[in-house]
């Protein structure tokens, strides 16, 4: 059995908490949860801080305030790479990622010789979809997801959703040093760095469900600069 981390990066999820985490341990029971917090002022840290006392399988990284979703992702990649773990799981918080997937990702990922290195939960492949978006913010994703793919070289279907798995021994050929990324540019653009080290991708289709609890944490300011990161990329590497 392959040592499995799932990573959920936090800011403000008190609510969405303590149900994502109860469906992930009832689909997957041995995996470990890494909590990425980032000072969250609704105690979402201090929850789980809670909860680790008499929950082995959940930690905690706090960060001293709101420093990105690509840093977040990037820490728990170096957490999971230094505590020698198989396989990093990362999961948006706000439940729109449904545990249930996760046994279908993990099986793509641990095909013995033939498993992938990145295995995407995808809206956009068959079978997959959005459920409880206006069609403006779909036609939104589905462009980024395009500009991604021409100036970045992908061929991935879904390269913005953040529900995927990775294979731990390529996140440690990663040169840190390159990505650019702190916000939501950060899924593209570690996609592209993978690509570049050889990485096998497989996507799964997934229904992706709008948060239950709480507001999005996306603008068009960060939309905006995220197209800037991904042309500089795709221009300059």
């Amino acid at each position: 059995m392959s040592h499995f981390l799932v990573s959920l990066a936090t800011y403000n999820e008190r609510e969405n908490l303590p149900l994502i985490t109860k469906e992930i341990f009832e689909t997957a029971p041995d995996v470990d949860i890494l909590v990425i917090d980032d000072n969250s002022p609704d105690g979402t840290g201090h929850w789980v801080a809670e909860q680790m006392q008499t929950e082995p399988r959940l930690k905690l990284l706090r960060r001293p305030g709101k420093l990105g979703l690509g840093s977040a992702t990037l820490a728990a990649m170096n957490y999971a790479v230094e505590n020698q773990y198989d396989f990093l799981l990362n999961m948006d918080a706000d439940l729109s990622h449904p545990p249930h997937y996760i046994p279908e990702i993990r099986s793509k990922a641990e095909e013995g010789d033939k498993g992938f290195d990145v295995v995407i939960g995808s809206r956009y492949v068959c079978g997959g979809g959005v459920e409880g978006w206006p069609w403006y913010r779909q036609l939104m994703s589905r462009c980024i997801n395009l500009y991604a793919k021409i100036f970045l070289g992908l061929k991935t279907k879904d390269n913005s959703g953040a529900f995927r798995c990775y294979r731990v021994k390529l996140l440690k050929k990663l040169d840190e040093t390159k990505i650019v990324s702190k916000g939501y540019s950060f899924q593209e653009e570690i996609l592209y760095r993978l690509k570049k080290l050889g990485a096998t991708f497989a996507e799964v289709p997934i229904i992706f469900v709008d948060r239950r609890f709480g507001s999005s944490k996306i603008n068009q300011k960060e939309t905006l600069n995220a197209l800037w990161i991904l042309f500089r990329i795709g221009i300059f590497g």
